[in-house]
């Protein structure tokens, strides 16, 4: 019987590579994202995607999201928490309010959101449990220069897989989370340019496949009940992350 995924920031970037990767091993998936057609660009005509538009940051719209999944497949098996915003280096006193709740808004409120309407499901559901993986990023361990939004909202990603892990075990509900350096995307694409550094230069930073990272969410998706990959870090081997400072 095939599994059930939901993705959320599935339009675009390392959610629509990893909702491509599930459908192409037999996964239903339902791709959650704010716009209709990249969605559908997303699914690009297969029979198991379900397309959920979606903003992560309204609380109706997630439970309905989660609701019409549910309907569909019967149960939710396990939710990618991928959807995330970012914001161009600048220090912190040039970030106004807004560019902070722009940040905050969707990398913890919608992780948050997402998180709580699959805990829901996956707890009254029979049989009990599934799994969720949150996506976070090496700057949940170690900033760049000038990212305090950014850093600050992946630390919480941090926090809520943990919650999750501990509050999850009584209901077979396992959490992890995969943190992705230099992943090429859209999103990822200034590193090819040239991003600042600790010692205050601007470089070109190497990149990898995003390929790669939905390789590691298959992965740790597909473990048995009973074992979970609690942290996974997956990044481009030449990146300045090990000694960035």
């Amino acid at each position: 019987m095939a599994q059930n995924i939901l993705i959320t920031g599935a339009g675009s970037g390392i959610g629509r590579a990893t909702a491509r990767r599930f459908l192409d091993a037999g996964w239903n998936v339902g791709l959650i994202g704010r716009r209709t057609e990249p969605l559908e660009e997303t699914a690009n005509g297969h029979a198991n995607a379900l397309i959920l538009p979606c903003d992560v940051t309204d609380p109706a719209q997630v439970d309905r999201a989660f609701a019409d999944a549910v309907a569909a497949w019967g149960r939710l098996d396990v939710l990618f928490n991928n959807a995330g915003a970012v914001l161009l280096s600048k220090l912190i006193d040039e970030i106004s309010v807004e560019e902070w709740h722009n940040v905050a808004n969707v990398n913890i409120s919608g992780m948050f959101l997402c998180a709580r309407a699959a805990f829901r499901q996956m707890r009254t559901q029979s049989p009990m449990g599934g799994r969720i993986i949150n996506n976070g990023s090496v700057s949940a361990d170690v900033p760049r220069p000038g990212s305090t939004p950014y850093t600050m909202s992946k630390h919480a990603v941090t926090g809520l897989t943990r919650c999750l892990s501990l509050d999850g075990r009584p209901f077979n509900i396992a959490c992890g989370q995969v943190d992705v350096g230099n992943a090429l995307t859209n999103m990822a694409e200034a590193m090819t340019k040239g991003v600042p550094q600790a010692d205050g230069s601007v470089k070109v930073e190497a990149v990898m496949d995003v390929q790669n990272v939905a390789d590691a969410v298959m992965h740790m998706a597909s473990m048995p009940e009973g074992a979970n990959i609690q942290w996974l870090t997956v990044m481009a081997t030449n990146m300045p992350y090990i000694g960035r400072g």
